[in-house]
């Protein structure tokens, strides 16, 4: 088989564009949310994160996601080292070069690594960041990927994730959870955005990025990525207007911090099922997403006191929650063949939960194992009077702004 050109350009284009999500639009969306003295730290949090996963991913990272299935839990390490694999090799089930479909996931497994951080900046230590995402990548983010997308247990049962609901979404707000409780709150717990500006250019680079996090999942360049691209889009809106009408009517002033973690909300929950739902539908699940993310932000963190600095798991694990769910409810066979309960197969709404429960479960539990072990080796918390200092100049030496 012979790969398709125009898939292959978009897969690779796709690529590019989730790279950009993380460095630079997650890192300057999570840079400009922090406080002035732990900007340059936050943004260095995920370079970092994308360049260890990039190493990862090429050593055994992608043979264990993506190399044959052992028992419907892990792939074998058929491609480690990219061992196995040439510029002719042909990804399975598609049209594209092996070497792009790889590339296309790394850019995947780097940003979800990136995302848990914003979880725990302000106080930890880089040392222990530096152990956290190997970590993190090997023990949560392979195994619920190959789950979902290759040939793993979850696969079998029927769960269908078009763009990373469970590996992504769930997987990181639930690992960010965990990272909050483990880490303990900040001396300064409030969320006080020293540059709305680099929050603002971070979501709109996010937002673009999405298309091919989205559109490109399809791996081919079709009319199924097309409607991907649009659901994306119309969802991001939705979000974004839901969580500006909300803070209309609650707060009466609509703050652009709200309107980019609707937006963002909206995004999250499209993500699984960006492929297999209507556009009138992705108006519903953007709506949700942002209503979901609002109560978790507003209402449910500080009822029970974790201090996840940047709503990690009120945004990606609560809205990727809800969204993995609505795909099973709204799943249209018009768009992909696969009917949600709306269109009478109760089945796909059962397995879809079972899978948003699994991913979660697991994300939770494995993620704050490591952070205990971490911390017992490294220890995960700077000192006090380096977190009052702020960790631009206690870990790195450097200051973000000069003047």
């Amino acid at each position: 088989m012979i790969y398709n050109s125009g898939d292959t350009a978009w897969l690779l284009i796709s690529a590019a564009l989730v790279i950009m999500m993380t460095i630079p639009g997650l890192a300057l969306f999570y840079g400009g949310l922090s406080k002035k003295k732990d900007a340059l730290n936050t943004i260095a949090l995920s370079f970092v994160a994308f360049a260890i996963t990039s190493l990862i991913w090429i050593i055994y990272g992608y043979s264990l996601a993506f190399g044959n299935d052992v028992s419907g839990v892990i792939g074998n390490l058929k491609f480690i080292f990219m061992d196995n694999i040439t510029v002719n090799s042909i990804r399975a089930g598609t049209h594209v070069p092996e070497f792009a479909y790889a590339s296309f996931q790394l850019a995947f497994a780097a940003i979800t690594v990136a995302l848990v951080s914003g979880a725990i900046i302000e106080r930890l230590k880089f040392n222990a960041w530096l152990l956290i995402i190997p970590l993190w990548v090997s023990f949560v983010y392979i195994p619920i990927a190959h789950w979902v997308w290759d040939n793993g247990f979850l696969a079998h049962f029927g769960v269908i994730d078009f763009a990373g609901g469970n590996p992504v979404e769930i997987a990181s707000g639930f690992s960010a959870l965990a990272g909050a409780i483990a880490i303990k709150p900040r001396k300064n717990n409030f969320l006080i955005p020293h540059n709305m500006t680099l929050v603002l250019l971070g979501v709109g680079l996010l937002w673009f990025g999405w298309f091919g996090f989205n559109a490109g999942s399809e791996i081919a360049s079709n009319g199924l990525a097309s409607i991907a691209f649009l659901n994306t889009n119309t969802a991001g809106a939705s979000g974004l207007l839901t969580w500006m009408v909300i803070e209309m009517y609650h707060s009466k002033k609509p703050t652009n911090l709200g309107m980019a973690s609707g937006a963002v909300a909206g995004l999250v929950a499209i993500t699984p099922a960006a492929g297999y739902v209507s556009v009138m539908s992705a108006i519903i699940i953007g709506i949700i997403g942002g209503i979901v993310s609002y109560i978790g932000i507003i209402f449910i963190k500080p009822r029970f006191g974790y201090d996840d600095t940047l709503d990690v798991f009120g945004v990606h694990g609560l809205a990727g929650f809800s969204g993995t769910i609505l795909t099973g409810i709204l799943a249209s066979p018009v768009v992909n063949g696969y009917s949600g309960l709306i269109y009478g197969n109760i089945y796909q709404a059962i397995v879809e939960i079972f899978g948003a429960i699994i991913s979660a479960s697991w994300a939770f539990g494995a993620s704050f194992i490591i952070f205990k072990v971490v911390d017992k080796v490294v220890g995960l918390r700077v000192k006090p009077s380096e977190e009052i200092e702020g960790l631009d100049y206690s870990m790195h030496g450097e200051s973000s702004y000069n003047f």
